[in-house]
């Protein structure tokens, strides 16, 4: 089983490319924010400390963390995101940690995705076999995101600045998918890197 780092900037086309995966490969993918979400649940290993964090006038009525008002809560205060990533981050990491010796030792699947927006800083180039990079470039991203989602020209900007720069992105993963154009030129990118190995789904 080959353990794959997938990470990109916003509106890279990430989705798509692990939907393309999950048809077309024996494996499992690992959505880094997807977890984080789960952790977060009442009972689960992040929800204590969030809660004593930003106090119980951050629960819904049924008694889980409001996202939307965590979110609000950690926009533009930068010292409690570091806190809030000083929980989520490294039990996130745990739990991921877990599931590749739980897959390797059942020996099921050939490959084991994980995707997540700070692969790279999240230090996950130790537990991975090999990093992906989804290349789109920028002019590309922003008319997605504008179309996808209907952000603002500055909502964008404001994404970009905080995430890596290309060079970084480059000189961390060993592979670079570029996804500026139709998404099959994506896919047919996939489908030499992973050549005999690739096989559909029945």
């Amino acid at each position: 089983m080959k353990v794959i780092g997938i990470t990109g900037g916003v509106g890279s086309g990430k989705t798509q490319i692990l939907t393309y995966l999950q048809e077309h490969t024996n494996c499992r993918i690992i959505v880094a924010d997807k977890v984080a979400h789960e952790l977060e649940e009442p009972g689960e290993v992040c929800y204590e400390q969030i809660v004593t964090l930003l106090g119980r006038e951050i629960l819904t009525e049924d008694g889980r963390i409001n996202k939307s008002e965590m979110a609000s809560r950690i926009f533009g205060d930068k010292n409690l995101l570091i806190r809030i990533n000083q929980i989520v981050h490294p039990a996130v990491k745990e739990y991921i940690s877990k599931a590749i010796a739980k897959e390797r030792g059942k020996g099921q699947i050939d490959y084991l995705f994980i995707e997540a927006a700070l692969l790279i800083e999240g230090g996950y180039s130790g537990i991975v076999d090999e990093m992906w990079y989804i290349h789109t470039d920028e002019s590309v991203r922003r008319e997605r995101l504008k179309l996808s989602r209907g952000y603002s020209d500055e909502k964008i900007d404001d994404i970009i600045k905080e995430q890596l720069t290309e060079e970084e992105f480059y000189r961390h993963c060993s592979v670079v998918i570029d996804n500026s154009k139709a998404l099959q030129n994506a896919f047919q990118q996939i489908d030499e890197k992973l050549g005999e190995d690739l096989c559909q789904k029945q």
